[in-house]
């Protein structure tokens, strides 16, 4: 059979995303820059020559966009099977979607967990402090985030193995990918930093899945090298 892995990207750049605003559940699109990022990485990912048999996103629209212009710079788009999954969403922030990112993990979090520094609090203290604060009542508990993020991306690699293994493309969200990483890996750093277009890879093996790559922006860089020598 052949390996099975899960090539993740986080999405591309978006408008809350640039100006440093809370993007959970709530959705912006890409800009400019940012498809011209995923644009970078379909042609840096063909330029590699992997081949892709399956493409799942979350069901957000920054997501889909995402994963519609990578598959097409691959010469994919409508040739593999796609479907979204909204498991593997970004965090939901409750009432706090769209605050400024440092109001929320400099200003309403430490007060909330007791901690100055926001780079000390790990992920399920940032998911209570969060699930504690928030005052619509949306957000989730540690448990049903860490548990469904992990059955999301679970679910996808098992369904690829069914099917005899090969590469999915995944596009998924920045909290999300390092989330799951944290998840695999508690010994890594939590502080991740997970760019636009970056790619994490997974493989997935007697049922469990395990990190080969984490953040890679190679691609990227190999895409811009290609459009930079059209010009």
């Amino acid at each position: 059979m052949t390996e099975t892995k899960l090539y993740i990207s986080r999405h591309g750049k978006t408008m809350f995303n640039t100006i440093g605003r809370i993007q959970g559940w709530a959705d912006t699109p890409l800009t400019k820059n940012g498809e011209e990022g995923i644009r970078e990485l379909g042609l840096g990912l063909k330029d590699a020559g992997l081949q892709f048999k399956l493409a799942v996103s979350s069901d957000l629209g920054r997501t889909v966009q995402t994963i519609t212009i990578a598959q097409r710079e691959l010469g994919i788009l409508g040739q593999i099977p796609y479907y979204q999954d909204k498991r593997i969403r970004e965090w939901c922030f409750g009432s706090f979607e769209g605050m400024y990112d440092v109001e929320l993990f400099s200003g309403v979090l430490p007060r909330i967990n007791g901690i100055v520094e926001a780079d000390k609090m790990d992920f399920e203290q940032i998911c209570n402090g969060v699930y504690e604060a928030d005052t619509a009542n949306w957000a989730e508990t540690w448990e049903q985030l860490s548990g469904r993020i992990l059955d999301g991306f679970t679910s996808i690699a098992e369904n690829l193995e069914k099917q005899g293994g090969g590469n999915a493309l995944v596009v998924s969200h920045g909290m999300t990918i390092a989330t799951l990483v944290d998840l695999l890996e508690p010994e890594r750093p939590t502080n991740l930093s997970l760019d636009n277009g970056s790619i994490t890879v997974l493989h997935y093996k007697d049922g469990k899945l395990h990190i080969e790559a984490v953040g890679d922006m190679s691609y990227r860089h190999r895409g811009a090298e290609i459009i930079a020598a059209e010009e």
